[in-house]
């Protein structure tokens, strides 16, 4: 039997285009969705769609959604390649979030940690049961909770510990002035930075990422943490131009944060205390901020001198591996034509079974060693 190729060309993928097109809108009889009702009733899926497209702009977002049909790794696929599009005229200040306008904020290390705990708009305390009343698509009329941001300052989970010094000072700012590790500009290099694997992480697959911290609190990373707190709110955005010389506000984007604390026995260099993995992540997306958070305390090892034998402690292995464009186009790929690798194998493989097949023709020596 012969294998050829199929032969078909542009009609054939203008039409495949087409009823793409087709599939997405649906029964022209139902009323289509718009973008602006998806970036407000579906803003989790937006969220997550900035967060791994690394660009922080919900109505694209939004449009990205509807365009792949839902597909939140094709709509994070476009997002990104919108991105390359864009021009950059410089690099904002590092973000304060302990100057966040905080929607949410829980500590699962602290009950009465200090500025409380403020449970905000969260799935945890609810029942997991199918709501039927929202197949109603009729005008909402229900009264809601106006969502106000609390105090323009709340204590972070350092300030609790820093008379005693028992949590881990986090990293300074790099004492030569050097800019930070640019993941967009410059490919994967080894050993990584810290810098730069939380960038990988930032934009790492949800999924991924809460596979590698599962496994991790399971006993394959050696880090089962505690949430020491996590909280999402709105933080300001500074640019410094430099005709001016000092920041301006450019705007303001809503994030999520997380710190996992974990025990440190201490060492020769440094005494007990607790250790801590970060997450940080655009929008409401407490998952995979937590998720971020424990890998990056699995990454950090050889900081405390921890020996590494898991995956998710080999940067390598998470941080190549994390990237849901790349894994997706390198999945992907393999329904494209490879007519020429599947024509080498298949000769390889004939070659081989004739040569099998010859082995075990009557009067060789294996016939004969059988009877």
């Amino acid at each position: 039997m012969a294998y050829v190729s199929v032969k078909g060309g542009e009609r054939a993928i203008d039409n495949a285009h087409r009823w793409l097109d087709e599939k997405r809108r649906g029964d022209p009889g139902v009323a289509e969705i718009g973008v602006a009702q998806i970036r407000e009733q579906l803003s989790l899926a937006v969220d997550r769609v900035m967060a791994e497209g690394s660009c922080y702009d919900p109505e694209l977002a939004a449009l990205a959604l509807k365009q792949a049909r839902g597909d939140v790794t094709e709509a994070i696929f476009l997002l990104r390649a919108y991105r390359t599009t864009l021009p950059r005229f410089g690099m904002s200040q590092a973000v304060s979030t302990k100057d966040m306008a905080v929607q949410r904020r829980v500590s699962a290390a602290f009950k009465d940690i200090p500025g409380g705990q403020i449970l905000g708009p969260t799935f945890d305390y609810t029942h997991r049961l199918i709501n039927f009343d929202l197949a109603d698509t009729g005008p909402d009329t229900k009264a809601t909770l106006a969502s106000k941001p609390l105090a323009d300052q709340m204590p972070t989970i350092a300030s609790v510990f820093a008379h005693e010094a028992l949590l881990e000072t986090p990293e300074a700012d790099p004492a030569d002035g050097s800019e930070p590790y640019d993941l967009t500009r410059e490919p994967m290099a080894f050993p990584a930075g810290r810098d730069q694997r939380l960038q990988a992480l930032a934009r790492g697959d949800e999924g991924f990422l809460l596979s590698l911290a599962y496994a991790s609190q399971r006993g394959w990373g050696n880090t089962h943490p505690l949430c020491g707190e996590i909280r999402m709110g709105n933080v300001v955005v500074e640019f410094q131009p430099e005709e001016l010389g000092f920041p301006i506000e450019v705007g303001e984007i809503t994030v999520t944060e997380c710190q996992m604390i974990s025990n440190f026995e201490g060492s020769a260099e440094r005494p007990p205390q607790f250790t801590f993995g970060y997450g940080l992540v655009f929008g409401h997306n407490e998952r995979k901020a937590m998720s971020m958070a424990i890998v990056d305390r699995a990454l950090r090892h050889a900081e405390v001198g921890e020996a590494p034998a898991h995956a998710v402690q080999d940067e390598e292995f998470v941080l190549y591996h994390s990237d849901n464009v790349e894994a997706s186009g390198f999945v992907q790929h393999l329904k494209l034509p490879h007519y020429v690798d599947f024509q080498a194998e298949l000769q390889f493989i004939r070659r081989l079974r004739r040569e099998w097949q010859a082995a075990r023709a009557p009067g060789d020596g294996l016939s004969e060693a059988a009877e």
